[in-house]
């Protein structure tokens, strides 16, 4: 079964993934001014937003190459959050002739150790999903992965977002495992924007410069205002960087 996606706009495509705290909603405040001069592409990820989850394994960088596939798109830039910064690079090695550009914020990636400050969100998220506080585990998630700059449109949203996606995930206790594809790091030859928050987990720096000191082409920036979810916590700023990122990737 195809990702459920929405398109916008004309000429050289842009692939938006969204975070594992959220949906293909989490991008609404770039995809109006990205599809004034590109295709935006935002699927969904299995289990979030409106693409359920299989009854069979799955990958989800295959899920989107597949996407890509259908709509007959060859090469494209592509932007990853988080969760989906980690599928960004799964597709970027397996794929690195279909990837012309690769913008990485706040991205998850393997071969990093957990921090004291994820191992404790982790531990806490965990007791309060078998303690079925879902709402409390939700607004765990809005407090830790939005940052001062952050309205309550955004906290709103997020929130949204999030127990859509939990009550989706603990509904499907059939639900298959998904599989992570390798990530060599040589063979993702897209230049690469790798943007961390300074408000954000720890991990997530280390991930960020692990990825810069590994990517052949790799710029480190880091936003002195961001939390983990730059996009909704300063939106015009962050559809600027994206954008300069971008440009010129066909």
């Amino acid at each position: 079964m195809l990702l459920h996606h929405e398109v916008t706009g004309d000429g050289p495509a842009v692939l938006l993934l969204h975070s594992t705290a959220a949906d293909s909603r989490q991008w609404d405040p770039q995809r109006g001014l990205l599809a004034a001069e590109r295709t935006v592409v935002a699927p969904d990820l299995r289990g979030y937003g409106r693409s359920p989850l299989p009854p069979e394994p799955y990958s989800d960088a295959e899920d989107v190459l597949r996407v890509l596939d259908h709509l007959g798109i060859e090469t494209t830039a592509v932007v990853g959050s988080s969760g989906g910064g980690q599928v960004a690079l799964e597709l970027a090695c397996a794929a690195p002739e279909r990837v012309s550009a690769l913008v990485l914020l706040c991205p998850a990636a393997p071969g990093v150790d957990p921090t004291a400050d994820l191992r404790a969100f982790a531990e806490r998220e965990e007791a309060l999903l078998e303690a079925g506080d879902v709402d409390a585990a939700t607004e765990l998630n809005v407090r830790t992965w939005l940052g001062p700059d952050a309205g309550e449109e955004a906290r709103e949203l997020l929130r949204t977002m999030q127990r859509h996606a939990f009550t989706v995930q603990l509904a499907a206790s059939d639900q298959a495992e998904g599989r992570s594809l390798d990530v060599d790091l040589a063979r993702a030859t897209a230049p690469t924007t790798v943007v961390c928050g300074a408000h954000d987990l720890d991990f997530f720096r280390a991930v960020g410069r692990r990825l810069v000191a590994g990517l052949p082409t790799a710029e480190y920036v880091e936003l002195p205002w961001a939390g983990h979810l730059p996009n909704l916590e300063r939106p015009d700023e962050t559809t600027a960087l994206i954008r300069r990122a971008i440009a010129g990737a066909g």
